[in-house]
């Protein structure tokens, strides 16, 4: 329907509130069943909120790990690539000056400056193209001095790619220490192989950035090749530096799908159940993983579950003793609230109903005319009001008694009530035979509507009138509407301004509803339709 929008039933008349009367024995069931109600209901809540802290813990898990997993990529990425953009310049350097004519002095005191800089450096290396060091920042060079059996001189001097490599863990010849290789291969100007630059991150670096994070003892945070090799792992054990993990199920079934997310596995290392979050590096071939261990997890939970137990146990148990303190009093507190039941539906249906028409009083429509305008000045809406009159009400009563004029006025009401469809609008009997209709968010447009089918039903009555020039029973009406929040409005104004326009009906020959576009007396512009 035009102008008018679907409201919740804000302003519909209460509903009679049913008084129930019950023996001691119907009590004392409703009264048991009222106890098992709370206890199911404590059970419920409590199942509940334990559910619910179960999934919190472990979305508090996925979210740590997720953090630990972003927190060591990032370490690990920031790391290399501090190597990467090095030796990317000094091989440049290197391979503009010439493997042949290197300035050996000069540049070990480059790379011992460099390798300074640099925490996570074990060191930096140049090895000539049959793998014997040319310079190094190590102040001693071991015996031997060849690192052709190195698996990243092998790989460079037969592959001619350019792009840094980053090898599996090996025992430094120099300190003994364990170290990732970071390798470019070397070209001499016609492009054959020179030799290999290397800088080495010690593993002892990782180590000891994993230990900062607090995990629980069975946690692990690991950093591995995109083949699957560990290179480093927290706890750091030796012997498992250099296994793989390329068949665990994070390798095998999640790396393959996403290169980052959450995985709930059993570790191939320890067999221990974790939650961990993985991410692959996007700039170097590289898998970290960062897993709490499943019982770390739900531990806190679980102590928490037996302490919820117990509690609950100690409510239940007082709640059913004080319920059978309740059922020797309970037949004395029915009495009372029947009472109270009576009195206070009694107050309502006489403040607030029509006992005649069964629709709002003027008591009802005064109340919601202001709680309606406060919500349409809030919500910017639209507020319209129907005053209604009955057409020749006084010579009907003259001519066919005040019960018959009672009879009238009921089915009138009756008449409003099946024409006014929506919830939260209100029809009353605003006095005598004068009736109103407030239509929340409705503009003229959609009132007048409403006032066409009402007082359609009216008509369709055909309710004998033979003072009344048609001869049977007709209303007029008149419609008001306003917007609060666009000029100011009051519970008057709006009745005064929806009387003017009844009266204006009258005028105009009845049985027919006027409508006033706007409130103020300038700018009203009335129409009347049948």
């Amino acid at each position: 329907m035009p102008g008018r929008k679907q409201l919740n039933d804000v302003s519909s008349p209460p509903e009679t509130i049913p008084i129930i009367t019950v023996s001691a024995r119907a009590a004392f069931r409703l009264t048991v069943a009222f106890m098992l109600a709370v206890i199911l209901a404590f059970l419920a809540v409590e199942g509940w909120r334990t559910w619910r802290d179960y999934h919190a813990a472990f979305a508090s898990a996925r979210d740590s790990v997720t953090n630990l997993a972003r927190a060591t990529a990032q370490h690990a990425e920031d790391a290399i690539r501090q190597v990467d953009v090095l030796t990317a310049a000094l091989g440049e350097r290197v391979e503009g000056d010439g493997l042949q004519s290197i300035n050996v002095p000069r540049i070990h005191n480059l790379l011992v400056q460099q390798a300074r800089l640099m925490p996570q450096l074990h060191g930096l290396f140049i090895y000539g193209p049959d793998g014997h060091w040319i310079v190094t920042d190590k102040e001693v060079i071991p015996d031997p001095v060849n690192n052709a059996d190195r698996d990243y001189f092998q790989y460079h001097r037969t592959h001619t790619d350019r792009e840094v490599r980053i090898g599996e863990v090996v025992k430094s010849k120099s300190t003994d220490d364990l170290i990732i290789p970071i390798s470019r291969r070397l070209n001499n100007p016609d492009g054959s192989f020179a030799g290999v630059l290397l800088g080495t991150i010690k593993v002892s670096y990782f180590v000891d950035y994993y230990g900062d994070f607090k995990i629980d003892d069975k946690g692990a945070l690991v950093l591995a090749l995109r083949s699957g090799t560990i290179l480093v792992r927290r706890p750091f054990i030796a012997s498992v530096v250099g296994q793989s993990l390329s068949d665990s199920a994070i390798f095998k079934r999640f790396l393959p799908v996403s290169s980052e997310g959450i995985a709930e596995v059993k570790a191939v290392v320890d067999d221990t159940e974790r939650l961990y979050g993985y991410r692959a590096l996007t700039t170097y071939p590289l898998v970290v993983e960062a897993g709490l261990s499943r019982e770390s997890i739900i531990a806190p939970w679980r102590w928490d579950l037996f302490k919820t137990g117990f509690v609950l146990f100690f409510l239940i148990s007082a709640f059913t003793v004080f319920g059978l303190i309740v059922l020797n009093q309970l037949r004395q507190r029915m009495r009372m609230e029947k009472a109270l039941r009576v009195a206070h539906q009694s107050m309502r249906d006489m403040a607030l109903t029509d006992s005649l028409t069964g629709l709002g009083n003027r008591r009802r429509l005064d109340s919601a005319l202001e709680d309606e305008i406060r919500l349409a000045t809030r919500q910017r809406s639209t507020l319209a009001l129907i005053m209604l009159d009955v057409d020749y009400f006084k010579p009907y009563n003259d001519t066919y008694g005040h019960a018959a004029g009672d009879d009238c006025l009921s089915a009138v009401g009756a008449a409003i009530s099946r024409a006014v469809k929506r919830p939260g609008d209100l029809a009353v009997r605003y006095g005598g035979e004068e009736f109103a209709v407030l239509l929340p968010n409705t503009d003229s447009e959609g009132a007048a509507i409403v006032a066409h089918d009402i007082l359609e039903a009216i008509r369709s009555q055909r309710i004998e009138h033979s003072a009344h020039p048609l001869g049977h029973v007709t209303a007029s009406a008149g419609i008001a509407s306003g917007t609060p929040a666009e000029r100011p409005l009051t519970p008057g104004s709006l009745i005064n301004a929806a009387d003017k326009m009844l009266y204006r009906a009258k005028q105009s020959g009845r049985d027919r509803y006027c409508v006033a576009a706007a409130l103020a007396e300038s700018s009203v512009h009335p129409g009347c339709t049948h």
